[in-house]
């Protein structure tokens, strides 16, 4: 092995730098190349690359974001393509393959959620060789205990709720924070226990709004004049919808979801006739320094991918299950969402301290 490249895709989290030094270091030691491809996939298409040496990579460590730039667009196998003056889809993948193929590049790796892993999948079925390393706040990656970025999220959540419980006590007010996730409930759920929350709201429990409700009043009525909501953006009212911000074509998923909190807000102040406010957290969660945990997960997803590049062990993704990183196939990885159990231990937990589901 003797040259490696290496893309971040999808949605920026705090740790991509980290896994990117962990690779050039690693790499280094073992008197390899690393070639960085700009902004994800569309560097691959477009030939944006930087060779990487250990003075790119230092002090990048606490940095949030990504050196090389991301994007959760321009999929090479339906490339966005101007031709004869109209904007058409292409598969340029043959191509990307070539151009790495020409630049000496043995081993492609790809840093990223369900979306950037899935191209890359298809990518390793046409014979490139391709690692995965998983990277989402989300933490709805199958086949790994933990993807990085999702700690640093949960803590900036649950910050957010330590800072709304004041205000929310000062005022005798309901406080709703929404957070990220798309179709899990992972932060919600983590950062709702951590932060104190008397109410979580998930995808994969629909929620019955009167027993919201009658939570609320119930608390109210106890002496508790406040309360504290999480809602994930992808919940949904038993029966109902998820609430869509809007759609963005062209991208990998072009769903945009995000309303959720305004809307149980308006519903939740009409039932209970208490003042409730709205706090969306939104972008905060990608953005900042990881902490320490995802240092260290990012740190050793990084290290272990060019261990299995070295070994050749292609086409799998690098994962944590229990406390080993061990090499899974990428088919495992992103052949389904991984949402919250009704098993799962924190939500017992959540449901031993009393706090309401939605359910």
């Amino acid at each position: 092995m003797k040259k490696l490249a290496i893309l971040t895709g999808g949605g920026d989290c705090p740790g991509l730098n980290a896994v990117i030094r962990a690779v050039v270091k690693s790499a280094h030691q073992n008197r390899i190349e690393v070639i960085g491809i700009r902004d994800g996939f569309r560097g691959a298409v477009e030939e944006d690359y930087k060779l990487l040496g250990i003075p790119d990579v230092s002090g990048i460590l606490p940095r949030g974001g990504t050196i090389l730039g991301t994007t959760n667009r321009d999929n090479p196998f339906a490339y966005p393509t101007l031709i004869d003056g109209k904007l058409e889809s292409v598969d340029r993948s043959d191509q990307v393959i070539s151009q790495l193929q020409g630049l000496g590049v043995e081993a492609l790796l790809a840093i990223g959620g369900d979306g950037s892993l899935s191209i890359a999948l298809e990518f390793d079925k046409k014979g490139l060789s391709v690692i995965g390393i998983p990277k989402t706040i989300d933490n709805d990656l199958m086949a790994t205990d933990l993807t990085f970025g999702f700690q640093t999220a949960v803590s900036t959540a649950q910050d957010a709720l330590d800072r709304l419980h004041s205000t929310a006590e000062s005022h005798h007010r309901v406080m709703i924070l929404e957070v990220m996730g798309r179709y899990a409930g992972w932060i919600a759920l983590y950062a709702g226990v951590a932060g104190g929350a008397d109410v979580i709201l998930i995808p994969e429990i629909p929620y019955e709004l009167s027993k919201v409700a009658a939570a609320v009043k119930k608390r109210a009525d106890s002496g508790k004049k406040f309360s504290i909501i999480v809602v994930a953006e992808g919940a949904k009212p038993l029966g109902g919808e998820m609430v869509v911000e809007r759609n963005l074509p062209g991208r990998i998923d072009p769903v945009k979801l995000g309303g959720i909190g305004a809307k149980l807000g308006e519903d939740l102040e009409i039932l209970t006739g208490m003042e409730t406010r709205v706090t969306v957290l939104g972008h905060l969660q990608r953005g900042g320094s990881p902490n320490a945990a995802d240092r260290v997960l990012a740190t050793r997803y990084g290290v272990a991918a060019v261990e299995a590049a070295i070994d050749g062990d292609f086409g799998t993704m690098v994962a944590l299950q229990g406390q080993k990183i061990v090499r899974v196939p990428l088919t495992e990885a992103v052949n389904k969402l991984k949402k919250v159990s009704l098993e799962e231990p924190v939500l017992h937990v959540a449901r031993k301290l009393g706090i309401m589901m939605g359910d």
